[in-house]
């Protein structure tokens, strides 16, 4: 089939990687990193803040869970909005949400006007990541598509490494947490090049009807590989603009019904755990006697080790599958969790750290790389931002039920109980649908 019969998504489908490519990814990659490098403060801030105030263990759980009950709300309100206004415009927004509400955390004067601020980095924070990995899906290649998502995944190790950096080395300071919160107005910056630097999705601007956008777009990427399309291509017919508007119950129409439920519950286990472990890792090694800044070394070399698992799934997603590698990480987080709650001195500590932050960092990477392969153009970014919505419920819990486990319980049990939510979410992901090499609109 010749450039002037194919359909905007055969043609993008067909390129090779190009440097517009990679500047998409990068673009995104960096509002990712800063999303990553804002939650991963909070675990260190934790401890800071708790002296400064004088507060609780319950204070710090909700703390912790203010943010992610924002993220619950944004990320099911920002999918739905990308699929009627536009990725880019829905990203970009986010980003001037979060990195405004984040530096003014840094005057917070009071706890409660701390947590509030929490709550509206949360709404930014949960709109932006289903939309910004539904727009990378949807201009890669589809031979590269689950490794692109991977790497952009990826960008979450660099952003919650950044922020164990700044936890090692800023945070002990006087007012440290607080400097460390003025870096959130990076992103609001930001957010100014990537308005004007990262394009809309194609499957969007076809479906509102931006015909001349479309186009524009796919002959830019096209040109970036040397592919000169001919002045007036004749497009085949997509059938995007007849199409319906989208709703939110069209996730559980009966065609994906399965997958959803497949879906939501295998985010509900994976963020439980992620965020249980995570967020309370510093927290637990300081309740387990060792001094601030040793904790925060060990969690700094801990964080390291979410790379190699990025690399590790960004190869496998596209070898093996989707399927089987997010099953065989989220096992390997489940062992690898118990080991860490039964790890009784430094070398064990580390080893089993850099095991779990290996595997459920892996984890992520193919579970972004198949949330939205789900589900076809219409829905896809409200069906991406549902689910994430949904597993920010488990978010929200996490933070409140750990800590209680571990003073009642102990740590042995603590992890036991994330181990559990990785097995859950496990047998969930067996159930979800194979797309490596499949086209998006195959949903």
């Amino acid at each position: 089939m010749t450039t002037e019969h194919r359909t905007r998504e055969e043609r993008l489908d067909a390129l090779p990687f190009n440097r517009r490519h990679r500047s998409l990814l990068v673009g995104s990659g960096l509002g990712w990193a800063l999303d990553a490098m804002d939650v991963g403060l909070i675990s260190f801030l934790m401890v800071a803040v708790k002296k400064e105030w004088g507060l609780s263990t319950t204070d710090l759980s909700w703390l912790a869970s203010i943010g992610f009950i924002g993220m619950a709300i944004g990320a099911g309100a920002g999918g739905a909005l990308a699929d009627r206004i536009g990725r880019r415009t829905v990203f970009a927004g986010t980003l001037v949400v979060y990195g405004l509400a984040t530096g003014l955390s840094a005057l917070a004067p009071t706890f409660l006007v701390l947590c509030a601020l929490r709550f509206v980095v949360g709404l930014g924070l949960g709109a932006e990541l289903p939309v910004a990995s539904t727009l990378v899906s949807e201009y890669a290649p589809r031979r590269l598509r689950g490794r692109m998502v991977v790497a952009l995944e990826s960008f979450w190790a660099v952003g919650w490494l950044l922020a164990a950096v700044i936890g090692f080395t800023v945070v002990p300071r006087e007012n440290g947490w607080r400097w460390a919160m003025l870096l959130g107005l990076v992103p609001a910056l930001y957010a100014v090049w990537v308005r004007r630097g990262l394009p809309e999705s194609v499957r969007f601007l076809e479906r509102a009807g931006r015909e001349e956008e479309a186009e524009r777009s796919v002959r830019e990427f096209e040109s970036a590989s040397g592919i000169e399309a001919p002045k007036r291509a004749a497009v085949a017919p997509t059938g995007h603009e007849a199409a319906p508007k989208p709703k939110m119950t069209d996730a559980f129409a009966p065609a994906y019904r399965t997958r959803t439920a497949a879906l939501w519950t295998t985010w509900f286990g994976v963020n439980f755990a992620y965020y249980g472990a995570f967020l309370w890792i510093p927290t637990f090694l300081v309740a387990g006697g060792y001094p601030v800044a040793k904790s925060f070394g060990f969690t700094l070399i801990i964080t390291i080790a979410q790379l190699p698992g990025y690399l590790a799934a960004a190869v496998l997603v596209e070898k093996i599958g989707r399927r089987p590698t997010l099953a065989a990480f989220l096992a390997g987080s489940a062992l690898s969790a118990l080991a860490f709650g039964n790890a009784g001195s430094e070398a064990t500590i580390i080893a089993a750290g850099c095991a779990l932050s290996f595997f459920n960092l892996g984890a992520w990477g193919a579970l972004y790389a198949i949330t939205p392969e789900i589900y076809p153009t219409a829905i896809r970014a409200a069906g991406a931002g549902s689910a994430t919505a949904f597993g920010r419920i488990a978010s929200i819990v996490a933070p409140l039920i750990v800590p209680v486990v571990f003073t009642e319980h102990g740590e042995v049990w603590t992890f036991a109980l994330i181990a559990f939510a990785f097995a859950v979410a496990m047998v969930a992901s067996l159930l979800l649908p194979e797309r490596r090499g499949a086209s998006l609109e195959e949903a």
